[in-house]
């Protein structure tokens, strides 16, 4: 189960066992939007970029994928491509890019792996998105054997008594004759 670490926490894993998703079209879910720039390469400026990272859902496991959005005409298709997805975009119609509305949204995609040269000069795997398909595509997705972000109860956080945010009881009549809620 994932975690967040205390300063002093022992530590055990170690890496090296990333088993990438076999390639083929799965559910996603929009986990995060981060804003960033891009440095520019080949015909391309510099440019504003959303890194987008979504939770891909396997049959056995869910994977993150971090896919990169240059917010720059020549590549406008692509970010068409991902708001259509979501059902934000609808054909044929303009759309103002909405990114912290895209957040926790869902939809399909065809995932792939990629080859690439480690920093040791070893060769390492992981998942790309290829293609996100729109709304309204028909495509049979890998069903995932997890529950995809079933919905959670709420459960009402508990606090020390120092920390009580219960608010003061009615009426009570305070320092110079002041009275909550009378004006």
């Amino acid at each position: 189960m994932d975690r967040e670490f205390g300063w002093n926490d022992e530590i055990t894993e170690e890496g090296g066992n990333y088993e990438p998703l076999p390639e083929g079209d799965y559910d996603f879910t929009v986990a995060k939007v981060e804003r960033a720039r891009s440095q520019g390469k080949g015909k391309l400026p510099p440019c504003n970029m959303a890194k987008v990272t979504f939770d891909v859902w396997g049959a056995d496991d869910k994977r993150e994928i971090t896919v990169n959005f240059v917010l720059h005409s020549s590549l406008e298709w692509k970010l068409s491509q991902l708001f259509l997805s979501v059902s934000m975009k609808k054909h044929g119609e303009p759309l103002r890019m909405d990114w912290t509305g895209i957040i926790g949204k869902k939809g399909k995609c065809q995932v792939i792996i990629r080859k690439y040269a480690k920093n040791d000069g070893t060769e390492g795997v992981t998942n790309d998105i290829k293609y996100f398909y729109a709304y309204d595509e028909q495509v049979t997705t890998i069903s995932p054997a997890v529950a995809q972000s079933a919905p959670q109860q709420y459960v009402q956080p508990t606090y020390p008594p120092q920390y009580n945010t219960q608010p003061a009881t009615p009426n009570t009549a305070m320092p110079n004759n002041w009275t909550p809620g009378s004006f």
